[in-house]
């Protein structure tokens, strides 16, 4: 047994070893490209000594911080990775050369073998999922801020989209990752699961799905119905934007009525009969909330070649109501794919309770004049 017990802290120690290697020599390879590299001992500055915590996931946790600048900023530090670094290298290969109004700011990071941090402009309104899934009806943000919001979003992953010398998928939209700076202007954050493409490639390879389920688009569970693209953002985006229409998660399994577990469904029914007796909202903001939803309907279609892409997402949005059109009603499972009714039920719970994200269930209908 003493034995064994070497043996794996040895493999444990050659293991991180080799993931320290591989992470300096990315940084050192691409070191005119990145952003401020900071020490360990300037993180505990700044951060004076992590004295106040702004959050934790499962990435590990964010501290707020002071530059000598006086600018704030939020200093995520990062568990130490599984994957030989490749969350960090991620954030850094990506946000680290990017500068867009609606994408997060990497300022610059720190790297000391176990101690790592990534360090980000402050965002004070915090993620965009406090703001729309609060129980607390006078802190909503009306429905012009939402719009706009939506919209900024929308810019934002079409420049990583198209607006790039590479492609970049980000993989994680939800809205945990879209955060909110002191004007409620958002910012996709959160590049760990981002992967880089030339700006050629239709259609990339993955070892393995990656995202959050609810926001997961299809085709990485069912390989048979296209291949991974860009399109796999836009699906996320159009739940994103549904919740956003909706305020409520798109998956509430303690929902009142059974047709109403799953939102896209319901609210596809409620939009295509013009059912305004149960959507009880102004004229003005009726428009704007169901040109949301039917940009999600598209968005999120079964089909990654129905979707479409993040320019006409942007135009869609933008333009006059009437001229959409309502999508095909959106499919749950490929069409060859046997489900019941009850097993249909049974995986919708599943998929909300074992999201990453917390679930957080309010009881507000879509768009009650209270909440504006």
């Amino acid at each position: 047994m003493p034995f064994f017990g070497i043996f794996l802290i040895y493999i444990y120690r050659r293991r991180h070893l080799a993931m320290d290697k591989n992470i300096e020599e990315f940084l050192q390879a691409h070191n005119n490209f990145l952003p401020i590299r900071y020490s360990y001992s300037n993180i505990k500055k700044i951060t004076a000594n992590f004295k106040h915590k702004l959050g934790e996931g499962g990435y590990g946790f964010v501290y707020k911080g002071t530059l000598r600048s006086g600018n704030e900023v939020a200093i995520k530090i990062l568990k130490q990775s599984k994957v030989q670094g490749q969350d960090f290298i991620n954030e850094v290969a990506t946000i680290g050369r990017i500068y867009h109004v609606n994408v997060v700011q990497l300022i610059g990071f720190c790297f000391e073998g176990s101690k790592q941090a990534l360090v980000y402009d402050l965002m004070s309104n915090g993620s965009l999922d406090k703001q729309i899934f609060t129980k607390e009806g006078d802190k909503f943000l009306n429905y012009k801020k939402i719009y706009d919001i939506a919209l900024g979003v929308a810019t934002g992953i079409e420049y990583l989209h198209r607006g790039c010398d590479m492609q970049i998928l980000h993989f994680d939209i939800k809205p945990h990752n879209i955060l909110l700076d002191k004007n409620f202007t958002p910012k996709v954050s959160d590049f760990g699961l981002a992967k880089l493409y030339p700006a050629s490639h239709s259609i990339v390879s993955l070892t393995a799905a990656r995202g959050t389920l609810g926001y997961m688009a299809p085709e990485l569970f069912y390989r048979n119905i296209g291949g991974v693209s860009y399109k796999a953002d836009v699906y996320s985006f159009g739940m994103l934007l549904m919740e956003m229409a909706g305020r409520r998660k798109n998956i509430n399994a303690n929902a009142e009525h059974s047709s109403q577990i799953y939102f896209p469904l319901w609210v596809y029914d409620q939009v295509s009969e013009e059912k305004s007796a149960e959507i009880e909202i102004l004229a003005e903001e009726m428009k704007v909330i169901k040109k949301m939803i039917i940009v999600a309907l598209w968005c999120i279609q079964l089909n990654p070649d129905h979707r479409p892409s993040m320019s006409k997402v942007l135009q869609m949005l933008e333009g006059d109501i009437d001229e959409l059109q309502m999508p095909p009603k959106p499919l749950i499972y490929p069409p060859d794919v046997p489900v019941n009714n009850d097993e249909a039920e049974m995986e919708l719970e599943t998929f909300s309770t074992s999201s990453s994200t917390p679930i957080i269930y309010t009881s507000f209908p879509l768009g009650d004049t209270n909440d504006v």
